[in-house]
């Protein structure tokens, strides 16, 4: 079901997801302002409280499938969980965006629309290129969301998601969500620790995308110029301080070198844009081989 379940959202999110009811930004906003009135902002608040508070959303959903015990009911729960999970329906729309630039030969708008999805997505490498930036997105919302999944099930992608969202900083286009966004903005804020200490959001988050990246790494060595990519995963293999985006990003240029010239042009997106889904398509194929080889269920 593990399978079916990846397959399904994949598809779905592809061919019919529009709305923001279907991203996961709505519902960490929610579970944001219910935490603030609510007992749970002391456990948020509280330095070893708060990685309680991160679980929890997900704790819940797992606890309640296990009390049904139903098969149908976890196979549908996964699909609309997983499909919440990877849904980036505002970045897909910047992406089109920046696209129809680069047609029209518009490069200062290009230029903004990528530094939109920039700032919006919360990259740490300013100086990432364009396709760089769009690989380190795609790993975000796709392959690392798809990982936790497979190992973790429904508790994996809440999880992983509550934590790339209270990353991200949230910049919405309508009054309305702006409004709502500020709201959500204030209510992380009055729900940060008292005392000082190391930040669970920042912590969680770089292990959750560790083990990941390296696995990826790895598919992009398969699936690109292996020799190359291989040597640089290895010089970060058993690196545990270099930021998660570095490495993959770094990973990716090698498995698909292109001419400096071409950096930050549509060549290059559109060759990152490719790489990364070549890489899913490998995942997607070693799933499939674990789930007929009983690994998997």
């Amino acid at each position: 079901m593990t399978l079916i379940s990846m397959l399904l959202a994949l598809i779905i999110e592809r061919l019919a997801v529009r709305s923001n009811a279907w991203q996961a930004q709505r519902y960490v906003r929610a579970y944001l302002k219910f935490s603030l009135n609510t007992p749970l902002a002391a456990l948020a608040r509280h330095q070893l409280g708060q990685y309680v508070w991160i679980v929890l959303p997900g704790a819940v959903v797992t606890l309640v499938l296990c009390l049904f015990d139903s098969r149908l009911l976890t196979l549908i729960v996964n699909t609309l969980v997983l499909l919440v999970g990877i849904g980036c329906w505002h970045y897909r729309q910047l992406y089109k965006q920046y696209l129809n630039a680069q047609e029209r030969g518009d490069a200062e708008s290009a230029h903004l629309t990528m530094q939109q999805i920039r700032n919006d997505s919360g990259s740490s490498m300013e100086q990432n290129s364009y396709g760089q930036t769009l690989i380190w997105l795609n790993f975000r919302y796709y392959a690392a969301t798809a990982f936790w999944f497979l190992v973790f099930g429904a508790f994996g992608v809440i999880t992983y998601a509550l934590l790339r969202q209270l990353q991200e900083p949230v910049t919405l286009s309508t009054a309305e969500e702006t409004a709502g966004s500020n709201e959500e903005v204030s209510a992380y804020a009055e729900l940060q620790p008292d005392t000082a200490g190391p930040d669970a959001v920042q912590y969680m988050t770089f292990w959750a995308q560790w083990l990941p990246t390296r696995l990826f790494g790895l598919g992009f060595a398969l699936v690109g110029y292996f020799s190359r990519a291989s040597n640089t995963l290895l010089a970060y293999f058993m690196d545990f301080s270099t930021d998660n985006e570095q490495v993959l990003t770094e990973v990716a240029v090698a498995a698909e070198p292109l001419e400096q010239e071409q950096l930050n042009t549509a060549d290059e997106t559109s060759a990152m844009v490719q790489l990364a889904k070549r890489n899913m398509l490998f995942f997607l194929a070693l799933v499939a081989v674990l789930t007929l080889s009983g690994v998997l269920r």
